[in-house]
């Protein structure tokens, strides 16, 4: 009744054992600077309520060295958790990209590795690793079924209308050039909790998914029916390098008229904008301060980085005629009350009226921040993109 959920990145993988008959996690991880001079594994087991740490360093040439290391912490005589890896009965990866080829869980075959690196051109940074953890899980785990949950699934709902572009028709037949959307697990998961706590089925969601990255999504009656990021995850939204939804043109000028390589602008858009590029700080809680300290750089970029949620908000209201409930998750989400309050602000047309007493409590668990007699609920409900993936894998394979 044992899964691994396995995210693996170009230097990293990041891991969590979870027992499916109480769904709760039984050890996580994370292996990093893979490939460098010195490696580093951060492995926490949970055993009778109570959490222990173990690090360690040392060189981690490769993926296959980092899942070996893990495989032998949690069989370890010791701080193990499993008396060996064949009690593992599957391994659910993390896949960002699935094209239009995945629209739901799969069994990992060759046919779905061959599929998988077939779509490497759209997620570049991220398929090529996600392959190789499946790749390296396979011989760490060979007695483990390997699942993969892919990222943009979710999103394969979503109309036609929502995810072409009005470009040449040849551009999306031939190269796949569409509206994908990610976090997809995240918004999956924490709009089937919304549904269930407002106890409706049918109801019309926006969930708000606010990390370092951040995506909107459109839900209505548990379906997906639009997203704020794109072919990639570069689009919609402020986020912490990167620069969200801007003017195309923007690319053509600083190239054709100031003589910027096609890669420095790649680099600008997703590494050195954001909130990085407005404030010199990628990480909320450092612009926050700032905020508070009456920085006008950091004030205009919490006003924007709102605005821009608020735009999307408006949007996705009119697309689905209505709107019963906002949530708020992730990092930024779940913890950042002035995100919240700034987002929800001028927003009674819509029947959303914040609590700010409720906004400044914070839980692990579901709460409702917005007032009693608020038309719109708002949410802050914990995302769990481990568990859900552990859930989808059980769900297939059992």
């Amino acid at each position: 009744m044992n899964i691994l959920v396995v995210n693996a990145g170009s230097s990293s993988i990041k891991y969590q054992l979870i027992d499916m008959k109480t769904e709760k996690p039984l050890s996580s991880g994370l292996v990093e600077r893979i490939g460098l001079d010195s490696g580093a594994i951060k492995h926490q087991i949970f055993v009778g309520g109570k959490e222990k740490e173990i690090t360690e360093e040392f060189p981690i040439p490769n993926h296959a060295l980092g899942l070996k290391r893990v495989a032998e912490l949690l069989t370890d005589k010791e701080v193990g958790v499993i008396a060996e890896p064949s009690e593992i009965m599957a391994v659910g990866h993390r896949l960002v990209h699935g094209g239009e080829a995945f629209s739901k869980t799969v069994e990992i075959t060759e046919e779905v590795k061959a599929k998988v690196k077939e779509l490497f051109a759209l997620a570049p940074l991220h398929n090529p690793a996600n392959l190789t953890g499946v790749e390296v899980a396979e011989k760490v785990f060979p007695n483990a079924i390997q699942v993969g949950v892919f990222d943009t699934a979710f999103h394969q709902t979503m109309p036609e209308v929502a995810y072409r572009y009005a470009i040449p028709e040849g551009l999306y037949r031939d190269f796949g050039i569409r509206k994908y959307g990610f976090h997809g697990t995240s918004h999956k998961y924490v709009s089937e909790k919304a549904a269930r706590y407002l106890g409706k089925k049918d109801a019309k969601i926006i969930t708000i998914h606010l990390g370092n990255g951040a995506s909107l999504a459109a839900i209505d009656a548990g379906v997906c029916i639009d997203t704020s990021m794109g072919i990639g995850p570069l689009n919609g939204l402020i986020m912490g390098t990167r620069s969200g939804s801007v003017d195309p043109s923007i690319i053509f000028y600083l190239v054709e008229q100031k003589g910027y390589a096609i890669e420095e602008v790649n680099e600008i858009l997703n590494k050195k904008s954001g909130m990085l590029g407005l404030t010199g700080k990628s990480d909320m809680r450092d612009v926050e301060e700032l905020y508070f300290k009456g920085n006008k750089k950091a004030r205009l970029a919490y006003d924007m980085y709102a605005y821009r949620i608020r735009h999307f908000i408006g949007s996705y209201v009119a697309s689905m005629n209505g709107l019963d409930a906002l949530v708020f998750t992730a990092g930024i989400g779940e913890n950042d009350k002035l995100v919240r309050s700034l987002v929800c602000k001028k927003m009674e047309f819509f029947g959303i009226h914040l609590d700010e007493v409720r906004n400044a409590v914070r839980s692990k668990n579901i709460r409702e921040i917005s007032t009693a007699h608020s038309k719109t609920k708002v949410l802050v409900i914990p995302t769990n993109e481990e568990l859900e993936i552990a859930q989808q894998s059980y769900e297939l394979i059992r």
